[in-house]
């Protein structure tokens, strides 16, 4: 007979055994959620009682409502983008941002310098750290959908102050002695409330209330802004010949009225040099509406319910399939290579790898820096035709390099977006939806035939059309056109759906 076990020792065993069954879970629950990702986004928790938020819309935005809360946004970042920073010394000189502010929609020596930087850099991240599943999201939990936005705002935010605290200590602003230290937080205040302004107006028209994104409606704003502007300018220039109105439109007919020779003043208003002129205006036309043809190829792939007997749709695979990502993503690059380049050229110019990667003068007309040699003036599109015949290797070198990297940036998107073929195929799985004539495991095989061509052959395409408008000489760069169009194809596309939408609500 074994001896009985001491009531004491029996109990302190029960409870140790509890503390370390705790102590397995809990350790666990940290494997797990290390092991799905969850822990960087879990860290984010404790923030969002104090994010900035937008509450989601309780009740179906009408959609004249919908316009109405689109302007209205549009117009408090219209009136940031000209008013003045306060407290600022001078915004005179070269401007090391000026090759980014077009796809920023940022404005110097205004409140709205830093455009929207802070949302699309804190964007990019977070899409990149989903895409290669560094963080795992389960998109049909309504907390993880949380504490990702939450984190994507929250790096917005602190992208925003250590920007703003940038711009004041590298003296865009003049020097730190100059502005004093009240005046340089001041100007970091404004620069921060700013950038929450455009993160909180984002949001406003992403949750239901307007149309569209933040992000792509100030980005059209801006680039046909400075299209309008360089069209009708009535500002007066000094190029060496008298004083010129900078508006092609507008210099044409003062050059028309004022010179006795029309056909010399014809040729000027359409051929001159340093401003804007109305061959520049035309090819702006042209190509937006060359941009606008191409929207419209796509292919249609039928796909049918699997459970809902004569439900049938379609699945549409533009030629445009990543959009304007890809020119996004390139001018991205060039911009941060430009920035780099600038900023070692200044202090290391007779070094040899910095003079490779880029030299710069500083033009007679704009002031800005130009590249003039290294990889930067040969990743930069030639200033004219003529400099593109005296030159034909720079001009071929910018060709491949622009049709390189919009294919391989387009792919890469695909991949990181959550839209390549493997994901599709995975959506409509889920939505129990089937190609007809085609098995379910063969989905993924039949979208791979028309999904990677689209994403590769597409970008190639904006890279082309790109460099068609560069060479033109179209205003506001390529780059620029090409978004603009891009976004406002779009919005056309939401307004008549929202449109369709509205009218089959009531019945019509």
């Amino acid at each position: 007979m074994r001896d009985p076990v001491p009531v004491g020792r029996s109990l302190a065993s029960f409870n140790v055994n509890r503390i370390l069954f705790r102590i397995m879970d809990l350790l666990d629950c940290s494997v797990n959620e290390m092991a799905g990702g969850f822990r960087v986004l879990h860290l984010v928790r404790p923030f969002l009682a104090f994010l900035p938020e937008v509450q989601s819309a309780d009740r179906k935005i009408p959609f004249r409502e919908k316009v109405i809360y689109t302007v209205i946004s549009l117009f408090i970042f219209l009136v940031c983008s000209q008013l003045p920073l306060y407290g600022i010394h001078s915004t005179t000189g070269a401007d090391p941002f000026y090759w980014m502010r077009v796809i920023l929609a940022s404005s110097r020596g205004t409140v709205m310098e830093l455009g929207i930087t802070p949302i699309v850099t804190s964007g990019l991240v977070v899409q990149l750290l989903v895409g290669s599943k560094i963080i795992e999201v389960d998109n049909s939990v309504r907390e993880d959908r949380a504490l990702l936005n939450g984190a994507q705002k929250l790096l917005g935010i602190l992208i925003a102050i250590g920007e703003a605290v940038a711009y004041v200590l590298s003296g865009m602003y003049g020097s730190v002695s100059q502005l004093g230290t009240g005046n340089a937080i001041l100007i970091i205040l404004q620069l921060f409330f700013a950038g929450i302004i455009v993160i909180c107006l984002d949001e406003l028209l992403q949750k239901g209330y307007g149309l569209g994104s933040g992000i792509s409606l100030f980005i059209a704003t801006n680039i046909c802004e400075n299209i309008i502007w360089k069209a009708f300018s009535p500002t007066t220039i000094n190029s060496g010949r008298g004083a010129e109105f900078e508006g092609a439109v507008i210099a044409l007919f003062h050059l028309l009225i004022t010179r006795t020779d029309k056909v010399r003043a014809l040729r000027e208003a359409f051929y001159r040099q340093n401003l804007p002129n109305v061959t520049n205006l035309l090819a702006t036309v042209l190509v937006f509406l060359i941009v606008i043809y191409f929207q419209g190829f796509r292919v249609v792939l039928p796909v049918r319910s699997k459970n809902a007997r004569g439900q049938q749709g379609s699945y549409p695979i533009k030629l445009f399939y990543t959009s304007n990502m890809p020119i996004i993503l390139q001018s991205a690059l060039v911009s941060n290579l430009y920035f780099i380049s600038q900023l070692l050229y200044r202090r290391y110019s007779g070094n040899f790898l910095v003079n490779l990667l880029g030299k710069w003068k500083e033009s007679e007309y704009s002031g800005q820096s130009i590249p003039v040699g290294g990889i930067a003036y040969y990743i930069t599109a030639p200033s004219s035709l003529a400099d593109m015949a005296a030159n034909p290797f720079h001009a071929l070198f910018y060709i491949v390099f622009m049709l390189t990297a919009c294919a391989l940036f387009s792919k890469t998107w695909i991949e990181v977006s959550g839209s390549s073929a493997r994901d599709v195929a995975k959506q409509l799985k889920e939505q129990q939806m089937v190609m007809p004539g085609h098995r379910e495991s063969n989905l993924q095989k039949e979208l791979n035939r028309y999904i990677p061509t689209a994403a590769a052959f597409g970008g190639m395409c904006i890279g082309a059309l790109t460099v068609l408008a560069d060479f033109m000489g179209a205003i506001g760069s390529g780059t620029g056109i090409l978004l603009a169009v891009t976004i406002i194809y779009q919005y056309f596309e939401t307004f008549e759906k929202e449109k369709a939408s509205e009218l089959g609500f009531f019945g019509m």
